[in-house]
């Protein structure tokens, strides 16, 4: 039988992907998790394939280039400042203590810091995908949530640089951690230098070519420049793709570089979930099912913890502090190449916890707003009995 030209295959998915996202529309359904699941459908076909990875590679790319334009460097700075307590405490409950969960459960060292891994992350496409399509973008949380996400970018790849090191045997060091830590430093410190000295100058010129149809090709073309610099390093690519963004943001027209970057984002960036959803193998069944368990739920309840006080030590209300809790528990795309460097059975535990934690993860962002009012409207009418009561 001849094989089915790539031509074919790409045509074919997209009216996969169409009639997916009229179905999710049509029934209010997430489209995320429909994407998911036709990975997983389609992943005998598509198992493996490098077009499929690299167009959703640059959906991802061109999604944080679009986040990127709306934080100017200045602003990026004053976010740096207020997130950072919070970012910490997110690597302390879910990271470290589950951590603490995998030794309990007697894994090996390395494992137990794979799974830590794993569970670490919230995914920041889903995240920021959810907060657009949501419209949640303008709500109080929003910023906070952003800057919790870019926090995590930015120590992700240190994770994953370390992780990798002692899954060949070459041992943690802290040279290994600070070469890392110089390579995200170096990045970031670019960004800002050819932010504020070149494009902040390039005002005029962009406002003279912006509705060229050639102009598109330079914006795509920083994007993806960026993002693939910083994988040359051995960094993500979501970190460069986001301060490509900033350093365009210096411009100061990031409607009009919206307007360039958003169709494009929006035939891509499905691809993304497909393909996250081929990567998942469930083999000869789901192993270390009570672990797994445990984890989904502390892994839950550590992303709420971390909203509710990480929120409140920025400057939320509590309401705003609960609702960003329950919208950042879906992981993704770092847990994905975290669970890469694991083998067999740990593999599919990865792979699985990650589907699971991902679909959860859509209802309870979207079910946020409810939950948070649920809650602290129960809690102010016990306290309402109990003062009542002692009156």
């Amino acid at each position: 039988m001849a094989e089915i030209p790539e031509l074919l295959s790409a045509g074919l998915l997209l009216l996969l992907l169409f009639a997916g996202g009229w179905l999710s529309f049509k029934f209010r359904f997430p489209d995320v998790i429909v994407y998911l699941l036709l990975g997983i459908a389609v992943s005998g076909a598509l198992s493996g394939s490098h077009l499929l990875h690299f167009a959703g590679e640059m959906g991802i790319v061109l999604l944080f280039f679009m986040l990127g334009i709306e934080f100017p460097i200045k602003q990026l700075i004053g976010l740096a400042k207020k997130v950072y307590m919070a970012g910490l405490l997110d690597i302390l409950l879910s990271f470290g203590v589950t951590v603490a969960i995998a030794v309990a459960f007697q894994l090996d060292w390395f494992t137990s810091f794979l799974v830590g891994g794993v569970v670490y992350a919230t995914s920041s496409s889903l995240t920021a995908k959810l907060l657009e399509s949501s419209k949640r973008m303008v709500y109080p949380e929003a910023e906070f949530m952003l800057g919790l996400l870019i926090f995590e970018d930015l120590f992700s790849p240190i994770l994953v640089a370390v992780l990798a090191s002692l899954a060949v045997g070459s041992g943690l060091t802290f040279g290994t951690i600070g070469w890392t830590l110089f390579l995200v430093l170096l990045l970031i410190g670019g960004a800002i230098v050819i932010g504020v000295f070149l494009f902040r100058k390039l005002w005029l010129f962009v406002d003279r070519y912006a509705s060229e149809d050639f102009f598109m090709l330079l914006v795509l073309g920083i994007s993806l420049t960026y993002g693939g610099l910083a994988l040359l390093l051995g960094l993500s690519e979501v970190l460069g793709a986001f301060l490509a963004g900033i350093m365009l943001a210096e411009v100061k027209r990031g409607e009009e570089l919206h307007r360039i970057t958003i169709r494009f984002r929006n035939v891509l960036l499905p691809l993304f979930f497909v393909y996250f959803g081929t990567t998942i193998e469930f083999g000869a069944g789901i192993p270390m099912i009570p672990l797994m368990a445990l984890l989904f739920f502390w892994s839950i309840l550590a992303k709420i913890l971390t909203g509710y006080w990480g929120g409140q030590l920025y400057g939320l209300s509590e309401k705003a502090a609960l609702r960003a809790g329950f919208s950042l528990t879906q992981r993704g795309e770092f847990s994905i190449i975290i669970a890469a460097l694991a083998a067999g059975s740990l593999k599919t535990f990865s792979s699985v916890f990650i589907l699971l934690s991902a679909i959860t993860g859509v209802y309870l962002f979207q079910f946020a707003p409810q939950f948070s009012t649920w809650i602290l409207g129960k809690r102010k009418r016990a306290k309402i009995v109990e003062e009542s009561e002692g009156g």
